[in-house]
């Protein structure tokens, strides 16, 4: 029981807080790397596609969240390391994060509806086995 208590004090919360903020970072590379991606596929297509206006809409409306929640971040981090230990700043602080935090709901829940909207996708298994018969 003594080992466990002292792994426990051990444990440095700097560390874990700069381990899950380069794993997001690396998360939100990963997302805006997909987004492009996705970008370039409906613009070779064109208006072939069948949603294609409505996929460049939510595509380019995700990218766009994606950069400001960056921006937002960075000035999160320099409003920190600048000025947040006076009080008249928490407040303009708590603000930003809340706007990130929106952000990030909102880039996700749009590319839930790229996923659904996109026709790069295998069809369903049961309209494979109605093309057999």
């Amino acid at each position: 029981m003594a080992s466990f208590l002292n792994n426990m004090k051990a444990m440095d919360a700097n560390r874990y807080a700069t381990k899950k903020t380069i794993a997001q970072g690396m998360l939100d590379i990963a997302l805006l790397t997909a987004n492009a991606s996705q970008l370039k596929y409906i613009l070779q297509v064109g208006e072939q596609h069948q949603f294609y206006k409505l996929m460049l809409i939510l595509i380019s409306l995700s990218i766009v969240l994606q950069v400001l929640s960056g921006v937002l971040s960075l000035s999160l981090s320099l409003l920190r390391d600048c000025r947040l230990h006076q009080p008249e700043f928490h407040q303009s602080a708590n603000i930003i994060n809340h706007v990130r935090t929106g952000f990030a709901f909102f880039t996700t829940m749009i590319n839930l509806f790229i996923s659904a909207f996109d026709s790069r996708l295998p069809p369903p298994q049961g309209e494979l086995l109605n093309d057999v018969n």
